[in-house]
């Protein structure tokens, strides 16, 4: 009998554990350098630059962190609910135009899986969805405080030009919180549409999100 291969703990979680790194990095220096730039721009209106504590809770810094993330989680949603009965042909993002999905098969409660799949019920129908529901909810989180540090950013300005406050729901009707919210919306699903168009033609040997490199254009799926 073959013993099983054992991988270090890096082995087996590397692609989360970079891609955590690589987003406290880049959180990190997103702070300082938007602290620095925050400071700048609030003493060219005549005001005193703030401590780092103080710019973690700004609505500038809330603004800008939040409005990434909502895009982002957005995205995810979409891409996961959309790719349950949509298709492109020769697509490696698309499920197969004919054959049936392992995905779409009925859950077994079995010895190992997992527990919601053995409780069945209300509790399975809600496991059943539940990655794109957290994406769902991540995003309403988000756009709640992008919103809000946007507000909480707008009216920091007002206040330095001697401008009146603006309540949330007149800062809605303007066009800045929109502004925001679209530019980042639209480049999520420009992303989606590229990944899933571009991996008809292009290849990337090794990558689980690649076709194998001598796949035809038509097939679709990985």
């Amino acid at each position: 009998m073959i013993s099983p291969k054992r991988h270090s703990f890096f082995y087996k979680n590397g692609l989360g554990i970079v891609a955590l790194f690589l987003f406290a990095i880049t959180l990190v220096a997103q702070v300082f350098t938007g602290w620095n730039l925050h400071n700048k721009e609030i003493q060219q209106d005549g005001a005193s630059a703030i401590g780092l504590w103080s710019y973690l809770h700004s609505g500038h810094f809330i603004s800008a962190t939040f409005e990434n993330f909502e895009s982002e989680f957005l995205q995810m949603a979409l891409y996961v609910v959309l790719t349950v009965g949509l298709r492109q042909q020769g697509s490696a993002e698309s499920k197969s135009l004919d054959e049936p999905e392992e995905v779409d098969r009925e859950p077994v409660a079995s010895a190992d899986a997992p527990w919601p799949v053995k409780k069945g019920g209300f509790i399975l129908k809600i496991y059943e969805n539940s990655l794109f529901l957290t994406f769902l909810i991540l995003f309403l989180i988000s756009w709640g405080l992008h919103l809000y540090g946007s507000w909480m950013d707008h009216n920091a300005e007002n206040i330095l030009l001697g401008e009146p406050q603006d309540s949330v729901a007149d800062y809605l009707t303007q066009a800045n919180f929109w502004f925001e919210t679209f530019q980042n919306w639209q480049s999520e699903f420009l992303s989606i549409a590229s990944i899933v168009l571009l991996t008809i033609f292009l290849r990337q040997k090794g990558s689980a999100e690649s076709k194998p490199v001598d796949a035809p254009h038509s097939e679709t799926g990985k």
